[in-house]
Formats: structure tokens, C-alpha cells, sequence
């Protein structure tokens, strides 16, 4: 996900930005199934933004069937 980055000024909110950026490397295959996402801290970090901003983005993933969050663990992408 580095060097990819969010724009704060696109009238789309930055959890969407971060959503579809996840997404993309979802279906690309970059994180296959099974494979955790990156952590929140390390997404905060990475594109500078907050921790609600990322669980919102992984809330969206999670609806859309392509995560699924397992307690005290992460979120991991889903099987197909």
C-alpha cells in the first residue's frame, strides 16, 4: 500500500478512499484469502488518518463480504 496515498480533498470521505485502495488489493490478489489486512496502527499510520477512519473502511469491506473480523486476532480476507 505504500506510495499510494488519500486525498483529503475529494468530496469522497477518506474512509471510502481507504476502503477501495484495501479492495483493490483484494481482488488483485495482493492479500490473498485468508491473509490478515494491514493492522489499524499500521493504516493510521500509513495514510494519516484515524482509527475510526479505518474501522469504518473495514466495516465496508466486512458488508461487502470480502473481510471477515475475528476477535483478538484481525481482519483477514475472506475465502471465496
Amino acid at each position: 500500500m505504500a506510495g499510494r496515498t488519500l486525498d483529503p480533498e475529494s468530496a469522497q470521505p477518506l474512509y471510502r478512499q481507504l476502503a477501495d485502495l484495501l479492495r483493490a488489493d483484494i481482488e488483485s490478489g495482493r492479500i490473498p484469502p485468508d491473509r490478515p489486512l494491514p493492522s489499524e496502527l499500521t493504516l493510521q499510520q500509513e495514510h494519516g488518518v484515524s482509527r475510526v477512519t479505518v474501522r469504518h473502511s473495514f466495516r465496508l469491506l466486512r458488508e461487502a463480504g470480502l473481510v471477515v473480523t475475528v476477535r483478538g486476532k484481525g481482519t483477514y480476507v475472506a475465502a471465496r
